[in-house]
């Protein structure tokens, strides 16, 4: 390869990587520390409660993955709690079904779905933490 061509094939590469959108929200395991630490700061949180063997968990990942990528929702943190290991320590949410999704700003849980994989419903409650 000429030296021009090794040029242009080295900035196609680095404009095809900055091309790609970094994710807007931050995603971070389930805790209820960490729950509880980013209620305190006010911040804007989605529970997003799942399980390996769930199918409307598996509906609900791309939906997730694209809705985060979002820049309007920069500021939101997501916390993905497996519904099997986590179990005990969802109690304190009343969560009773893998496939919940549970958003809060700050302290006040906005809204809360089980089994939805309704893109614009997802997106809906996603809005509610603007």
């Amino acid at each position: 390869m000429t030296p021009i061509r090794a040029f242009f094939a080295g900035l196609v590469a680095v404009f095809l990587v900055a091309s790609v959108p970094a994710t807007a929200a931050e995603v971070q395991p389930y805790s209820p520390e960490a729950l509880a630490e980013a209620q305190s700061a006010g911040k804007p949180i989605l529970v997003d409660v799942y399980a390996e063997w769930c199918s409307t968990c598996k509906a609900q990942k791309p939906i997730l993955a694209e809705l985060t990528q979002n820049p309007k929702y920069k500021g939101l943190l997501v916390l993905r709690a497996d519904y099997d290991k986590d179990k005990e320590d969802l109690k304190a949410l009343n969560v009773r079904s893998q496939s919940t999704l549970i958003v809060f700003k700050g302290n006040d849980e906005l809204v809360r779905s089980v089994g939805s994989t309704n893109p614009m419903a997802i997106e809906g409650m996603l809005d509610l933490t603007l």
